[in-house]
Order: C-alpha cells, then sequence, then structure tokens
C-alpha cells in the first residue's frame, strides 16, 4: 500500500509550505532589520565624508574611520554647510541648501542621496542632483567633499573626494563592492588614497584635467603633482581605469561651482 508521504501531491504540498513559510520569515527579518540597516548606511556616509575630509583614525599605513559613535557629532562639528547642485545639459541650474533641500524632499538629508540614480536619472536627460559638502579639515583649511560613483573589473566602485577651492584634492575615499582582493581592492588602502593629495585636477590653464591613475606613471614616488596622474596598482588596470572615470566624469560637473566661488572671490 502506497504511503500519503510517497505521493508526487505531497512533495509538492511541502515544497509550497516551505517556500512560503521561508519567505514569511525572508520579509520579516527584512522588514525588522530595515531600520538597523538603514542606520549603519548613514553612519558609513558620514564617515566616508570626514574620512575625506581628514578626520580620521589612520595610524601607520592602516586607513580608519572615526568611530561610529563619535561619528555624528564630528560630521555635525566639522560639515558646515551641505548643498544640492541641479546639474542639466552640464550647467549648474539650481543651488540649494541643507534646509531647502530637505523642506523639497520630504526631510531626506543630502548626504543621503542615491549618487547611483541620479546618475542613472542623467543618462535618461533627467536633471542630476550632485552633493556638496564643505566644512574645515583638521588644519582648519576649507575643503569640499563631492561623492563620486563608477564601475569597475566586476561591479561598482565610488568615493569621496575633498578638494579645495582651487580644485586640489586634499583628501580622499575610494570603495568597491566586489573588486579582486589584493589587486582591485586596494584602491581602499591608505597607501593608494594618500596619493591623491595635493593632486590637481585643473591644467595650468584652468581646464579641468581630472587625475588618470596610471600605470606606466613616470613619477611612482608621486612628487609631481600637477601631472594630473597617480600611479597605478599593479595588476589591477581596470579598477584603475575606473577610479581614473569617475574622478573625470562627476568631478567635473562641479567646475562651475568653483568657477563661480573665484568670481565672487574677485
Amino acid at each position: 500500500m502506497e504511503k500519503r508521504t510517497d505521493k508526487n501531491s505531497y512533495t509538492i504540498v511541502f515544497a509550497i509550505i516551505m517556500v512560503l513559510v521561508v519567505g514569511a520569515l525572508l520579509a520579516y527579518l527584512a522588514s525588522s532589520l530595515k531600520p538597523m540597516i538603514s542606520e549603519n548606511q548613514r553612519l558609513e556616509k558620514q564617515q566616508n565624508i570626514l574620512y575625506a575630509m581628514g578626520v580620521n583614525e589612520n595610524e601607520g599605513t592602516s586607513a580608519n574611520f572615526v568611530s561610529t559613535v563619535d561619528a555624528p557629532k564630528l560630521f555635525e562639528d566639522k560639515v558646515s554647510e551641505q548643498l544640492v547642485l541641479e546639474v542639466s545639459g552640464g550647467k549648474i541650474t539650481s543651488q540649494k541648501t541643507r534646509q531647502e533641500y530637505m523642506d523639497s524632499n520630504n526631510g531626506q538629508e543630502p548626504y543621503l542621496i542615491d549618487i547611483k540614480k541620479q546618475k542613472s536619472n542623467a543618462k535618461n536627460g533627467e536633471p542630476r542632483k550632485l552633493p556638496l559638502f564643505v566644512g574645515k579639515n583638521e588644519e582648519g583649511k576649507t575643503v569640499y567633499v563631492a561623492p563620486i560613483y563608477g564601475k569597475g573589473l566586476w561591479d561598482a566602485i565610488w568615493g569621496y573626494v575633498a578638494v579645495d577651492e582651487n580644485m586640489v584634492v586634499q583628501g580622499a575615499y575610494f570603495d568597491h563592492k566586489g573588486e579582486t582582493p589584493g589587486l582591485g581592492a586596494n584602491i581602499k588602502q591608505r597607501y593608494f588614497m594618500d596619493d591623491f593629495y595635493g593632486e590637481h585636477l585643473l591644467s595650468e590653464s584652468g581646464v579641468f584635467k581630472g587625475i588618470t591613475v596610471a600605470k606606466g606613471n613616470a613619477d611612482p614616488v608621486n612628487n609631481d603633482k600637477t601631472d594630473n596622474e597617480v600611479d597605478a596598482i599593479a595588476g589591477a588596470t581596470i579598477t584603475g581605469d575606473g577610479v581614473s572615470a569617475m574622478i573625470k566624469s562627476d568631478l567635473k560637473l562641479y567646475k562651475p561651482y568653483f568657477d563661480n566661488l573665484k568670481k565672487q572671490a574677485n
């Protein structure tokens, strides 16, 4: 006599029940953990911006953030202004303060703007929102921090670059989603990020040149800060090209803002 549990229908019903139960559990966990995930993302972005500003816990050759406990207060103290520039057709069409942006976007902080989504919007012909964070570094110098986003060898790469009013780099932080350990993943190592300090984004005549992560760089010690190049990571050519591309494409959009700063200063 065939057992009821030997029937195909039993197997199918059991599988359906398990899928429903597991699906319900995953949905519950995702919903219950969402506030914690959002808070961690918020703190991480604050740490990234502060790192680029030079507010970090670096020791020796290690790259270390300020703690998640200290990050909110330091972010409030060090970042004096959050701006949102709206760009369309390569031109800045509007500029909003933190409060103006929050008032028109349900209280969302500018530093929480989804850079990936904004980049996609631009490809579809929509205006792009560019956050810009203004504050003072540990030496008391005013710096402007801009987020950038691009594509590495395997997946997304991103970063924050701090510059002064002349678009000379004052600090940088890079990260990735899935680059090769020991190769492309080293863009988040301090020895690579520190190379960008002092690099000029503009030529002597004021033309935006960006910074190229150059495999054949003739200045491996990085003494020349006006050549618009830093030394590449061995074995990570495509990831380095991605870093170069996102610096050139994203930071170039901020140039009209700095041009206007100079006009106001004069």
